[in-house]
């Protein structure tokens, strides 16, 4: 009888116990699908969205996260926590499931029981010490939020109604056990009483009561134990508690597609407006996400935007957001979020690469500056303004003219396609290398690393147009679309077979976003592309030792996954890198993404500044970066840290073609 006594004993065990049992239980479950299905309508005000493709993947993940915790536990204090506490009270759900499926059926009706002998000794002991895991990782929980909280960590109603269910259902069972064991197990039945540790404890502490206190205490308290799991269960989708399914569901609609990739609008067709203004311009999964969010701070904790003193915190946008689609869904957007917080993303992907809940914070930010650029011409300062008309006139926002852009290029070994077509790749300069001179320097030595490979490179010069990355993520889809247009058209013509970058706006944006517009040529990032020459033995080096710190840029880091061969190439030319403590996934942004590149940075203190102090922390004099746009803001964040002269920004390209063998 050992399970069943666990369940039943001393209450009785037949139709007076179970129907009311079973009722409450399934008026519960009832409840909670009622107010899951009112929910929907809430998702429904958005825009459809396919995210039931490639289903087993997405099976595959939503196990993945859920079982294992994974996105929980990138954040190792907490997420362990969490993860114990949820392995320990999901043994215990499944345990208490096992038992009344044997009690209420197995055994009730015919006789059979499965939780036997050995078999309930190990079961017994799993979940008696789950159960102490689960307290204990709660109770860290507790301290942690209400005790020693971390800055920007709020709590709520919500929290406390979590935490106080959750301590009464752990705590009550193990009373119940403690009463029922010391009748029927202490002192004659040991053996099986050391099966169940805590419970011996508990017992113990209790078996000073007589008997029939211990069944009455057993009784009552079974009862108040068996209502706490409804009000568990009917409190799921009024309170934080709802995250146990709307999280897990999301793992299931993540984003399959390329990484980072926005969304391409249809700008040819009838519609009325862009972007977002109102909930209703979201997709129903934006909306979706605003439930899934469990207001952990990660993304705000690592928002390069928020730490540097701006007001954009990706969590307070997320919960705006869903608290103007629960209650107020007329409500202007931008007015909601502020337009401040709306300009001062970098869309570095922190926080969605951190995000435990596979929240997608980025795109529902630009699709608000979407609406702010095409409905209401609105940018974040007239340099931005300026800057879109020098695209628009010049194909570059730095206003220089088009026929110079390849100028830089006069004397190396690099022919224009218009003159000479049969290249082994086409090098896709990018504005900053073409007209920048802190930036042509990095050009002219990715050239002379390509000559040393036996490489023949190819440039568009003056057809080459600016990819339209920080003008697209700044809001204005059609001016990107214009200008991707004309350089699909121009590439395609002549015929290359595969496109080298070192840029990593520029990559990403011909390998990804073009891909919407027709472009399907194989793209690469220089790193990727020079690491491979290397490794085959056309590119020879010298390795000339040196220390350095390496700075893992955004679009080529959380936007790409490349972390491991821009660090091959620095080691292959004999450097030691110094990481520094944010880096690779955890990197820091240097502040010129989302378009920031051409926009003044007047709000709070300079992120180029505080990556730049970080470098200088790790004590190497050389700061190693492989994007022009960081290079260009490490050379003004390094001036505004007053670290010139302590600190050197370089690109990996400029530091290999100093150790060319031969």
């Amino acid at each position: 009888m050992e399970a069943t006594r666990e369940l039943y004993w001393n209450i009785g065990h037949g139709a007076s116990i179970l129907i009311p049992m079973y009722l409450f239980t399934f008026v519960a479950l009832g409840l909670l699908i009622r107010s899951g299905l009112q929910r929907l309508s809430i998702y429904r005000q958005g825009k459809p969205l396919n995210r039931t493709d490639r289903r087993d993947e997405r099976i595959l993940g939503l196990i993945k996260n859920v079982l294992l915790q994974s996105r929980v536990l990138l954040v190792k204090g907490p997420g362990i926590a969490h993860a114990l506490f949820f392995w320990g009270f999901a043994l215990l759900f499944l345990g208490t499931i096992l038992v009344a499926a044997q009690a209420d059926f197995t055994e009730f009706l015919f006789g059979f029981r499965f939780l036997y002998g050995n078999l309930y000794r190990i079961f017994s002991v799993t979940l008696d010490l789950a159960g102490l895991v689960a307290i204990v990782m709660l109770l860290g929980l507790y301290v942690r939020r209400y005790l020693v909280r971390p800055e920007g960590l709020e709590s709520s109603r919500d929290d406390a109604v979590m935490h106080g269910i959750l301590f009464a259902i752990l705590i009550t069972g193990y009373v119940i056990e403690g009463a029922r064991m010391a009748v029927t197990e202490l002192p004659d039945n040991m053996a099986l009483a050391v099966w169940s540790p805590v419970g011996l404890v508990m017992a113990k502490l209790l078996a000073g009561m007589g008997e029939s206190t211990l069944r009455h205490l057993h009784q009552g308290l079974w009862w108040l134990h068996f209502f706490l799991v409804i009000g568990f269960i009917c409190a799921i989708p009024f309170t934080k508690f709802r995250h146990i399914f709307t999280t897990s569901a999301n793992y299931f609609f993540a984003d399959l597609g390329p990484k980072g990739a926005l969304v391409t609008m249809d700008m040819e067709g009838d519609a009325e407006s862009f972007g977002a203004a109102t909930i209703k311009d979201l997709t129903w999964k934006d909306i979706f996400d605003t439930d899934a969010c469990t207001k952990c701070k990660r993304c705000q904790d690592r928002c390069p935007a928020h730490n540097t003193e701006k007001p954009l915190s990706p969590m307070k946008v997320i919960n705006q957001l869903g608290e103007v689609a629960c209650g107020t869904p007329e409500a202007n957007l931008i007015e909601t979020v502020g337009k401040d917080a709306i300009w001062s993303c970098t869309t570095c992907r922190a926080c969605q690469e951190i995000c435990p809940a596979s929240i997608e914070h980025v795109g529902k930010i630009v699709e608000m500056r979407r609406n702010l650029v095409l409905m209401e011409g609105e940018f974040p300062g007239d340099e931005v303004m300026t800057a879109m008309e020098n695209a628009e006139v010049n194909g570059n926002p730095l206003g220089m003219a088009f026929a110079s852009r390849g100028d830089w290029a006069e004397g190396l070994p690099v022919v224009r396609l218009a003159d000479d077509a049969d290249v082994d790749i086409l090098y896709f300069v990018g504005c900053y290398a073409s007209f920048d001179k802190r930036n042509i320097k990095v050009a002219t030595s990715f050239v002379r690393l390509c000559q040393a490979a036996g490489v023949r490179v190819g440039i568009l010069g003056k057809e080459e147009k600016c990819c339209g990355e920080p003008i697209r993520k700044l809001g204005n889809e059609y001016l990107y679309q214009s200008l991707a247009t004309e350089n699909i058209e121009t590439i395609k013509g002549y015929g290359v077979k595969k496109v080298v970058t070192a840029c990593p706006h520029c990559f990403n944006t011909l390998a990804k976003d073009y891909r919407d517009l027709g472009f399907d040529l194989e793209v690469e990032h220089y790193t990727v592309f020079l690491n491979r020459l290397q490794q085959e033995g056309k590119l020879k080096l010298k390795a000339d030792s040196f220390d350095c710190t390496y700075h893992d840029s955004c679009y080529l880091g959380r936007h790409n996954d490349l972390y491991q061969e821009p660090r091959a190439l620095v080691a292959a030319g004999g450097g030691t890198i110094r990481e520094m403590e944010k880096s690779r996934a955890e990197s820091f942004c240097c502040g010129a993404g989302g378009g920031r590149i051409i926009a003044e940075e007047k709000l709070g203190s300079r992120i180029s500044g505080s990556r730049a102090r970080m470098a200088a922390a790790t004590g190497s004099g050389i700061l190693v970066s492989n994007c022009p746009f960081c290079l260009t803001m490490f050379e003004d964040g390094i001036k505004g840290a007053d670290l010139e002269g302590q600190l050197i920004p370089r690109d990996i390209a400029e530091i290999l073609v100093e150790r060319l063998a031969g």
